[in-house]
């Protein structure tokens, strides 16, 4: 695995633990590295729709913007299966259920 690889890994599981809490800006940050490619990260639309959707629903304002920006890239299909990983996040997401 080289560094990028470990990168990537890294912020990916930091985030998710902090996002798993409801933290806005943790699922921004995962929707940006998700839409950018950022830290080795591979490029999901869909995934950074998901995260963007999970930082709008916390609060964040940010995160409604971004995720209007890149639906204008996506398919009604990619946002669709987009918003039905957020929901299953949230339905699976003990710290969010108790939120």
């Amino acid at each position: 695995m080289g560094n990028s690889s470990r990168s990537a890994a890294f912020l990916i599981e930091s985030r998710l633990v902090d996002a798993a809490r409801g933290n806005a800006d943790a699922c921004f940050d995962l929707g940006i590295a998700y839409s950018s490619g950022a830290d080795g990260v591979d490029v999901d639309l869909v995934e950074a729709h998901k995260w963007f959707n999970l930082s709008a629903l916390a609060g964040s304002h940010r995160g409604q913007q971004c995720r209007a920006e890149i639906a204008g890239e996506m398919s009604a299909r990619e946002i669709a299966a987009a918003q039905r990983m957020a929901r299953a996040w949230l339905s699976t997401s003990p710290e969010r259920r108790a939120a």
